[in-house]
C-alpha cells in the first residue's frame, strides 16, 4: 500500500537548499528557442498540421492529442506520418495528452486492462514521434477510497513501465477535485510518485485552473509561494514538467473544472505573472487550454496577455 503522509514528504536536506540557487526542474528545455509558451493545438487533418497551427499563434511549445481522446484505440501511426511529423516540426517542447477514458485507479478488471493498454499505446506514440512527455489525469477511485486509489495508480504505472522501455515520461496532472478524482493535492501526487518503482519516468503537470478549484489561492505572492512550498515538500520542484495556464470560471475551492480566458476569470492576471517569472519554471513548457471562441484569434489574445506579463 501507499505509505502515509510522513513517509512521502521530501527529506529535509532536499528542501533546505541555498535560496540563492533556485531548485530547477529536470524537465527544463534550456536550449529551446522562445519563451516556451503555446497552446493545446488541434490536429484535425493529421498530426503534422499541429505545427501550422502553432506557427499561426506564434507558439514555442504545444500540446496535442496523439489519437482520439475519447476512444481506446487510435489509428495506426505509420512511418509516413512519423516522417512528416518530424519534417514539419518547428517546436521543441511538444507534449501529448492521454485519452480521457484512462482511469488507472479503476477496480473494474476490463476497464483496468483497457486503461493500461491505452496508456502503453500513448507512451509508444509519444516515443515514436520524438515527444518527451504524456500528460495524464491520475484517475478516480470510484468509491474505494483515496489510499486504495493512489496505490492502484502507482501499481498501474509500474506495470506500464515494465512493458515499455521508453524515454517518454508520464506527467500526472493536478486535478480540480471533482467527485472521486485523485491528484487534487500535491500530497496525493507525491504519494503516487513515492510508491512508483521507477520515479525517473514520472513527473507532474500543474494546471492553474485545477489547483485554484482545488483550493490553492495563487492570486497573491504569498499564496503562490505557499503552494510551491507544498510542491517541493511532497513532489519536488524538480519533478514539475509542465504548466497548463488557464483562468477559472468558478470560484476558489469550487472543485469544478471550467476554464476561462486569461484575466477574465476568478484567478485574474497577477497569478500568471508569478508563474511566468518564477526562475524555477522559466524553461519548462506552458500551454493554454482556454476557450477557442475563434480559432487562432482566441489563442493569440490569451498568449499576448501572458507575454505582456513576462519580465525581461
Amino acid at each position: 500500500m501507499v505509505a502515509g503522509s510522513r513517509s512521502h514528504t521530501r527529506p529535509e536536506t532536499a528542501r533546505l537548499r541555498d535560496l540563492a540557487t533556485p531548485i530547477m526542474s529536470r524537465f527544463s528545455f534550456d536550449s529551446a528557442p522562445g519563451d516556451l509558451l503555446g497552446a493545446h493545438t488541434s490536429t484535425q487533418g493529421g498530426l503534422p498540421t499541429a505545427f501550422e497551427r502553432a506557427a499561426a499563434i506564434d507558439a514555442t511549445a504545444i500540446a496535442i492529442f496523439a489519437k482520439n481522446s475519447n476512444q481506446w484505440l487510435g489509428k495506426p501511426l505509420t512511418d509516413d506520418i512519423r516522417a512528416e511529423f518530424a519534417a514539419k516540426r518547428t517546436v521543441a517542447p511538444v507534449m501529448t495528452h492521454a485519452s480521457y477514458l484512462i482511469n488507472l485507479a479503476t477496480t473494474n478488471d476490463l476497464f483496468y486492462r483497457k486503461a493500461v493498454a491505452a496508456m502503453i499505446d500513448e507512451l509508444d506514440r509519444a516515443e515514436r514521434l520524438g515527444i518527451h512527455a504524456v500528460v495524464l489525469h491520475p484517475g478516480a477511485h470510484m468509491g474505494t477510497g483515496a489510499g486504495a486509489g493512489l496505490d492502484r495508480i502507482a501499481r498501474s504505472l509500474d506495470a506500464i513501465h515494465a512493458a515499455t522501455p521508453f524515454r517518454a515520461v508520464t506527467l500526472l496532472e493536478t486535478a480540480a477535485g471533482q467527485g472521486s478524482c485523485l491528484g487534487c493535492t500535491f500530497e496525493e501526487l507525491g504519494r503516487i510518485i513515492a510508491a512508483v518503482d521507477d520515479k525517473s519516468r514520472v513527473g507532474i503537470c500543474i494546471d492553474t485552473c485545477h489547483v485554484f478549484a482545488a483550493g490553492y489561492d495563487i492570486r497573491t505572492r504569498d499564496g503562490w509561494e505557499r503552494m510551491i512550498d507544498e510542491v517541493e515538500r511532497f513532489v519536488g520542484v524538480d519533478n514539475v514538467g509542465a504548466f497548463h495556464l488557464n483562468d477559472s470560471k468558478k470560484p476558489l475551492g469550487s472543485r469544478v473544472d471550467r476554464h476561462q480566458h486569461i484575466g477574465e476569470g476568478q484567478i485574474g492576471t497577477e497569478a500568471f505573472a508569478f508563474v511566468l517569472n518564477d526562475a524555477r519554471f522559466r524553461r519548462i513548457p506552458k500551454v493554454i487550454e482556454t476557450p477557442k471562441d475563434v480559432e487562432h484569434e482566441s489563442d493569440r489574445k490569451n498568449l499576448a496577455t501572458l507575454r505582456a506579463l513576462l519580465c525581461a
